[in-house]
């Protein structure tokens, strides 16, 4: 989840200072098996994600409803909103919140 939303915040920021800017893509599978995500103590992505959403959270405060409007260009997806994309990410938060919810219920983890 950090690294989907460290891109998403990144898109954020350049479709709010460039015109319908194209994205790069990237393999999430293949983002997923390089070592600091596979190794790295879970505390450091959740440090990681907490300090991302605050300052996105701090940089949607601060927008305007026309900038809600702006645009970058998806490889596969085409021309996405911001609105559209901030849906897509508070639904991807929530998603995975669930899964991590369920996870500790099933193990009795505390």
């Amino acid at each position: 989840m950090a690294d989907s939303h460290l891109n998403s915040y990144t898109r954020f920021r350049l479709a709010l200072t460039e015109d319908a800017p194209a994205i790069k893509g990237y393999d999430q599978e293949r983002w997923a098996e390089l070592a600091d995500a596979r190794t790295a103590p879970v505390l450091v992505s959740l440090v990681l994600v907490e300090a991302l959403h605050r300052r996105w959270v701090q940089l949607l405060r601060s927008m305007r409803p026309a900038d809600f409007a702006r645009t970058f260009v998806h490889p596969e997806l085409g021309r996405v909103s911001l609105d559209r994309n901030l849906a897509l990410y508070a639904w991807h938060g929530d998603h995975h919140s669930g899964h991590i919810t369920g996870l500790r219920e099933r193990m009795a983890w505390g």
